[in-house]
């Protein structure tokens, strides 16, 4: 199982960035996927999830009504749209993958290598 994710860079307060997370080789079915955030000395924490089983979402009460997940009908990528970036946004972003059809959020399974998201004011 391998993720591919891209989409980061760098965007003023306010303007919005969309990461991919791209599976290679295999498709998403029966997947719960997560974007999570690391900030720059903290620790990892869960942005937003979905259920390729189900559509099922998740989102931190941090980026609700800001970021919204979704999955392509191949079930290929999963993007988060991400609009009215802030500062504390920055950081960077993970997806995970777990392949079950129970959960919404993943809780072990492969990372991806990171994207860079950078938020200036």
């Amino acid at each position: 199982v391998q993720l591919v994710e891209s989409g980061g860079g760098s965007v003023q307060a306010g303007g919005s960035l969309r990461l991919s997370c791209a599976a290679s080789g295999f498709t998403f079915d029966d997947y719960a996927i997560g974007w999570f955030r690391q900030a720059p000395g903290k620790e990892r924490k869960g942005v937003s999830c979905i259920s390729t089983h189900d559509g099922r979402t998740y989102y931190s009460d941090s980026v609700k009504g800001r970021f919204t997940i979704s999955s392509d009908n191949a079930k290929t990528t999963v993007v988060l749209q991400m609009n009215s970036l802030k500062p504390e946004d920055t950081g960077v972003y993970y997806c995970l993958a777990e392949e079950t059809d129970y959960v919404v959020c993943p809780i072990v399974g492969s990372w991806g290598q990171g994207t860079q998201v950078t938020v200036f004011s």
